[in-house]
């Protein structure tokens, strides 16, 4: 049955991590295989039609376990190639977007404050996105290179991490931003030093919740939410070092972990 099979989600690196958090919170009965294409990572300054290759490469790799649904826990390769992955697999793709509505509905000083990277921000889908919603409120772009590095290393409270956070976040906080998106899903591990930075009075929005309610919703449509009474797996796969990722992934996920080396795809 279909029902039993997987879901398969992928991101450049570690940082859709932040949305397998969030799935395995809202589809606790799940199994889930993540993989991290580390050893093409970030995506974020790579040209359109790479990040299209690798995504229809990962999402192929996926089918043939095979799963029962893909999510692909990249800003960026979601503005590159979901279109032509739900162009070309046949099961249900859920993407991300970076939260502009909900921080429009939110705000209340009508400043937006968007972190993103250099990729996102400029691609078509997102400045489509600005389009509709930028009658409603002042949102503000702020591309941030050198974040998903940061995380992708472990950094996540570090001097350099800092430093790299307080450049981007303090001009938005300073042109009145009272609501920030984390447009990268690498972003939420930085959250907590975010809000440091940010204070309580400023509404941090992390998509993932979001994302995991319309995955729970579209497998439900088509009658594919598992059965199983015990807690979901989790199996990782890496492009990189196995080795490296499982020290990684087991700080993020916070247990440890097996990681296994991606086939050449």
């Amino acid at each position: 049955m279909k029902s039993a099979l997987p879901i398969g989600i992928f991101d450049s690196g570690v940082g859709g991590l932040s949305v397998l958090r969030d799935i395995r919170k809202e589809l606790w009965n799940e199994d889930l295989l993540y993989v991290a294409d580390s050893n093409h990572a970030p995506y974020g300054d790579k040209e359109a039609e790479y990040i299209e290759t690798r995504s229809i490469a990962i999402s192929q790799f996926l089918v043939d376990q095979p799963v029962k649904a893909i999510v692909v826990a990249c800003n960026t390769a979601t503005s590159a190639a979901v279109a032509q992955l739900r162009a070309k697999f046949k099961v249900p793709i859920v993407a991300m977007e970076p939260a502009v509505k909900p921080a429009v509905e939110t705000t209340q000083s009508g400043v937006v404050g968007v972190l993103a990277t250099r990729r996102t921000a400029s691609s078509d889908n997102f400045l489509n996105l600005l389009a509709r919603f930028s009658s409603n409120a002042n949102i503000m772009v702020q591309a941030c290179p050198g974040l998903v590095e940061q995380v992708e290393a472990g950094d996540l409270h570090g001097d350099k991490t800092r430093s790299l956070l307080e450049t981007f976040v303090f001009p938005l906080l300073e042109k009145g931003a009272d609501t920030l998106v984390l447009g990268c899903t690498h972003y939420p591990f930085l959250a907590p030093l975010i809000r440091s930075m940010a204070g309580v009075e400023v509404n941090i929005i992390d998509p993932g919740e979001a994302i995991a309610r319309e995955l729970r919703r579209r497998l439900a449509s088509i009658g594919q939410l598992s059965r199983h009474e015990h807690r979901g797996s989790e199996q990782f796969w890496t492009s990189g070092s196995p080795d490296i990722a499982k020290e990684l992934i087991s700080q993020l996920w916070e247990t440890d972990v097996e990681v296994k080396r991606l086939p050449e795809v």
